[in-house]
This record gives structure tokens, C-alpha cells and sequence, in this order.
């Protein structure tokens, strides 16, 4: 699998596989989740694109189709009275696409993710799961991720 910058010839890819990213959040949480959305736009994701302060890398396959991506957001942890300053690569979203799970594709993914976080001088890679999403938890679970906080609800 070859990764790279997502460029904006991607992103009707990217939305369809957006698209299957939502579809597993909105089973798990459809009291929050809207099926049949995306995450973003055609819009939004152009901009995206263009920033350096979330790049989002997609991965394909021999024949150059898209089959899986990263979004990312590059954030600082500035000094406070207590903590240090540091960077983190944050994994806004990763998928890959369902017809081509279980090739180590997401593994490849990540591994980028962590070489490039590696390169920008970040502390750390880090991310949110949503409860309920164990194939998702388990998989960053292999990668050795491991929680750092818990956040909790209380639904009225």
C-alpha cells in the first residue's frame, strides 16, 4: 500500500468512506448519530486539505485507489502551572474501506501516523473511540495504545 497527502481528486472517495465511518457510529449511537451523513463536505474537506495543521494521508492500493484514510490534527499542549508543554498527533478518524479489511491496511496506516507524528517532534499519537465500537478499540489496542482519560455522560 502506498500512503500519502490526500489531495482534493480524493475526496469523493474520501466522503464515501466517510460515509461507512458514520453508518458505524450512528448503529452504535443513533441518539447522536444522523445515517446517511458525513462527517464533513466536499467543502469543508477542500479545506482541510490545505492545512498543515490536519493533514489527512490516504492509503492505496497497487492501482492507486483510495482504500483507507487518516485524518489528523497536529495540536500543543502550551506550559501551564501543571504541565509541561508538549505536541500530539491526534487521530481525528481512520478508516479503511470494508472491502479491504483484514490486509493491514490500518496497521500501515497507523505506522504512518506514528512516523510522521515522530517527524513534526510530537510527544505522543492519541484519539477517541466511541463505546460500544470494540473492533475499533481493539484494533488501536494491538497498535499498544492505551487509555489515557476516560470521558464519561450522564444522558437526562
Amino acid at each position: 500500500m502506498n500512503i500519502r497527502r490526500a489531495e482534493t481528486k480524493d475526496i469523493d472517495r474520501i466522503l464515501e468512506l466517510l460515509s461507512q465511518v458514520l453508518e458505524i457510529h450512528a448503529r452504535i449511537r443513533p441518539d447522536i448519530f444522523i445515517s446517511g451523513t458525513t462527517k464533513y463536505t466536499k467543502e469543508e474537506l477542500s479545506e482541510i486539505l490545505i492545512d498543515d495543521n490536519r493533514p489527512v494521508y490516504v492509503g492505496t492500493d497497487d492501482k492507486g485507489a483510495v482504500i483507507g484514510y487518516a485524518f489528523c490534527v497536529l495540536k500543543e499542549q502550551p506550559f501551564t502551572t501543571t504541565m509541561v508543554p508538549f505536541k500530539s498527533l491526534y487521530i481525528d478518524d481512520l478508516c479503511v474501506d470494508e472491502n479491504a479489511r483484514g490486509n493491514h491496511a490500518g496497521k500501515e496506516l497507523f505506522e504512518f501516523v506514528k512516523r510522521e507524528a515522530k517527524r513534526l517532534g510530537c510527544y505522543e499519537v492519541n484519539l477517541n473511540v466511541w463505546e460500544g465500537n470494540e473492533s475499533a478499540r481493539a484494533f488501536y489496542e494491538r497498535m499498544g495504545m492505551k487509555v489515557k482519560e476516560t470521558q464519561m455522560e450522564f444522558i437526562l
